[in-house]
Order: structure tokens, then C-alpha cells, then sequence
């Protein structure tokens, strides 16, 4: 996406034209967002299908809420925000039915590995080490360092303040550190 402030600032553009009912700016929001949103969403699922599909709620749920949408703010957050939020949902509701369903054993999905960690360590080693990290803070680290949001952004998204978006950001990283020397 380029750089964070340019980005910002054309997504914001994106998502003004796409209050004004201009379906060709909805259409260009979706392709400049839908790719970290995938990658956002596999490392919180662990299951690339699901991640496609919670993609497309989020961004069924950015139409409708766009009028909702605040140009002084960030819109990337706006839209991680909602990503975030249709993700939770989605989880609440599974999180229901599997006390209805047994898992089969061996079912667990793989957990996507990002670019820029694979020259960390071996890619299994990786894939352990994230799984390892509790998920506030390995959504943290995962916006801010893959995905390039700013700890504001990372904190307007997880609803916390910037700093404490900061803080659990740098604990994921130090904790992955130490979980991929081992």
C-alpha cells in the first residue's frame, strides 16, 4: 500500500467518494485493502477460507456503516476496526456452534506466515513461536509491523490508547524473539 500517510489519505478520498454513492471508489477502497485484510484476518483465523469470507463480511459491513465513516479520522483503522469487529462476531458464533460439534482431532488450520518474518527462523518454528503469543498482542504486532498501521491506528482498531497499543506490540516482539531462539 505504499507509504502509511499517502495511503491513508487516498483511502480516505476513497472512502468520502464512496459516501457520495461513487461505486467505482468502493470498487478501488476493495483492491487497495482487501490484500492486508486477508492477511490481517488469516493470522486471527488460522484458516485461509474463513479469512476470505470474513474479508467479504467486512467489506459488506464497510458499505453499509460508510455513512458512519468520520474523514478526520483514520481510515484504515475505520476499516481494520470493522475487520476486527465482523472477525469477533464471527468467533462468538462458532465459539457457539462447537459447543454443539466436536472437532475432529488433527483439524486445526495452518497459521499463515508473514513476509517479512520468514527470514526470522524456519517457517515451522515461525508458524509455533505466533501461535504462542496471546492475541491482543500478536494483533498488535502483526498491524503495526505487517501491516504498517500506526500504534494509533493499531490502538483506534483494538480500542485501546496508542501507547498501550505500543506496549503490547513491543511485548509480541519481544516474546517472538525469545520463543523463535529457543
Amino acid at each position: 500500500m505504499g507509504d502509511a500517510g499517502e495511503s491513508n489519505e487516498t483511502l480516505t478520498a476513497l472512502m468520502v467518494a464512496c459516501q457520495a454513492g461513487d461505486a467505482m471508489a468502493f470498487e478501488t477502497l476493495y483492491h487497495e485493502t482487501a490484500g492486508p485484510l486477508l492477511r490481517y484476518l488469516r493470522s486471527l483465523t488460522r484458516d485461509a477460507t474463513r479469512a476470505e469470507d470474513l474479508v467479504q463480511e467486512t467489506f459488506l459491513h464497510v458499505h453499509r456503516a460508510r455513512h458512519t465513516f468520520d474523514p478526520a479520522c483514520s481510515a484504515r483503522a475505520w476499516i481494520y476496526a470493522i475487520a476486527r469487529n465482523v472477525f469477533l462476531m464471527s468467533r462468538r458464533a462458532a465459539g457457539r456452534r462447537l459447543r454443539h460439534e466436536a472437532l475432529a482431532d488433527g483439524e486445526l488450520p495452518d497459521l499463515p506466515v508473514p513476509a517479512p518474518f520468514e527470514a526470522l527462523a524456519a517457517r515451522d518454528v515461525l508458524e509455533r513461536a505466533l501461535a504462542r503469543i496471546p492475541g491482543k498482542k500478536r494483533e498488535a504486532l502483526l498491524l503495526h509491523h505487517v501491516e504498517g498501521l500506526s500504534f494509533a491506528e493499531v490502538g483506534a482498531v483494538q480500542g485501546v490508547t496508542a501507547v498501550a497499543a505500543k506496549l503490547r506490540s513491543h511485548r509480541a516482539m519481544a516474546e517472538l524473539r525469545r520463543l523463535v531462539r529457543r
